[in-house]
């Protein structure tokens, strides 16, 4: 009786880690001062992860007048500003990439799942070391 009800607990962990996912509507949050920028909707395609601005909150910009290629001087809402990150053990990214609108830089990065409702996302030239960090908050 006692493997059984190992057995039965063990099955429910798994489904719930299994459930923890990074797809799902995120609201991004400025690392300096702490005000919500933006929404982003991660979905998932073929094994790897895209990211689209969904909604901004109080633009500041609302054009990527600073992005080159295919976004330059587009609308930065329904842009796709994560692109080609793939799911490793606890960490999603390093063949990633992320454009920050503001900047128009185009960066390699790193995406941790912290809580299920934390996001870590870090976007980084080279090594992960030289970069910045930002959580961003699961929208409800």
């Amino acid at each position: 009786m006692n493997k059984i009800v190992l057995l039965f607990a063990f099955s429910l962990m798994s489904s719930i880690s299994f459930s923890q996912s990074i797809v799902g509507t995120w609201k991004t949050v400025d690392d300096n001062d702490g005000t919500v920028k933006s929404k982003v909707e991660i979905t998932e395609k073929d094994g790897k992860y895209y990211g689209t601005v969904v909604e901004l909150v109080n633009p500041s910009i609302e054009i990527c007048e600073k992005c080159k290629g295919d976004k330059k001087n587009k609308p930065i809402k329904d842009m796709e500003i994560l692109w080609d990150v793939e799911k490793e053990s606890k960490t999603y990214g390093d063949d990633g990439k992320i454009v920050d609108p503001s900047s128009g830089k185009i960066y390699s990065c790193k995406l941790e799942l912290k809580e299920p409702n934390k996001l870590t996302v870090r976007g980084y030239l080279g090594m992960s070391l030289f970069g910045r960090s930002q959580t961003w908050l699961r929208a409800e």
